[in-house]
């Protein structure tokens, strides 16, 4: 099953938990070993999954969805700085019933699901992508009763306007893998890398039978500015969440914001639409509609529009930044 939404965003959230309930026993795939080059500064020290949002991740969101619908079994494929990955699964999910495949080479989303077969078996599986979603961006076109009869990846003039979310529920594993393998051994790539659109169009031509659901929410979270935005989305959606370990002095808070644990305010205001990572100590600032990473400082500026990476230090005036982690300036 494919799911189908309209183009334009590319991460799936609430409504994708229509039928979950009936998913228990397969095993989820989700793949983490982009690069997330559109994100960077950020990504050459934090993986794409793990840049925080509306005080969570976008690794603990999928996740915890999953398993709210059920889902026990959950292989990870990882490559760039997996091994924080697989830190931050064993640290925040311990008992998780977790695989972690490793893709060494970024030859493309279809080849990172080619090296799940021997896990996968002949299981279901429902993958979920992680952080190549921008990258599998691919359309379907469907017939008069509704099924989808082609797929095809980026197209150049796309044929509807029913784009795939990334997010696909495969019952006949043993074919999807032929497909996948067939791709590798003729050489048959998107781009110079192996999509895994074109192992479904495979199987579309081989009789497979995929059907449609609509997305109705979800977030762009490719680079900065949609990844404020989507911030800004689910703190308004959920309502953010300030941790009781906190020391605050002469600050405004206007909602929606996230602050977690060990932070530091002072004589600033904060708000609306700001995530604050852990540790982190502001003072004489205002913050509004920005992501602040862990154990950072920030004294007397005024950000609007903005990413921070974790261990930064800025002092300064007003500016609009997107800088990475273990930075210091100095804007006086």
């Amino acid at each position: 099953m494919i799911k189908v939404w309209r183009p334009g965003i590319f991460l799936f959230f609430t409504t994708f938990t229509f039928h979950l309930t009936t998913l228990k026993r397969m095993k989820a795939i989700i793949p983490v070993a982009g690069a997330g080059t559109k994100l960077r500064p950020h990504t050459y020290t934090q993986p794409k999954a793990l840049i925080p949002l509306a005080g969570r991740t976008l690794l603990s969101i999928i996740i915890d969805q999953l398993r709210e619908g059920g889902i026990s079994e959950f292989i990870l494929i990882v490559g760039h700085l997996g091994d924080k990955i697989q830190d931050f699964v064993q640290l925040n999910y311990p008992g998780l019933d977790c695989r972690f495949v490793y893709q060494s080479d970024r030859c493309g989303l279809g080849h990172a699901i080619w090296l799940t077969r021997d896990d996968v078996g002949d299981d279901e599986i429902l993958i979920a992508l992680g952080d190549t979603i921008c990258r599998s961006f691919g359309v379907a076109e469907l017939d008069e009763e509704g099924a989808i009869v082609r797929v095809v990846e980026k197209p150049q003039i796309p044929k509807s306007n029913l784009a795939l979310v990334g997010l696909y529920k495969i019952q006949d594993t043993r074919m999807l893998f032929e497909c996948l393998e067939s791709n590798l051994r003729q050489g048959r790539t998107n781009r110079d890398e192996y999509s895994l659109t074109d192992a479904l169009e495979c199987m579309i031509h081989r009789g497979a039978a995929f059907r449609p659901f609509r997305v109705n929410n979800w977030f762009d979270c490719g680079k900065k500015e949609s990844l404020l935005e989507s911030n800004a989305t689910l703190l308004k959606k959920f309502g953010g969440e300030i941790s009781d370990d906190h020391v605050f002095e002469n600050v405004i808070i206007i909602p929606p914001v996230s602050i977690a644990r060990g932070c530091e305010v002072r004589n600033s205001i904060i708000g609306p639409n700001v995530a604050i990572g852990e540790r982190t100590v502001i003072n004489y600032s205002i913050v509004r509609d920005s992501i602040i990473g862990s154990f950072s400082k920030l004294f007397d500026v005024v950000l609007n529009d903005s990413l921070i990476g974790s261990d930064t230090e800025i002092k300064g005036e007003t500016r609009t930044l997107n800088i990475g982690d273990n930075t210091e300036i100095d804007l006086g």
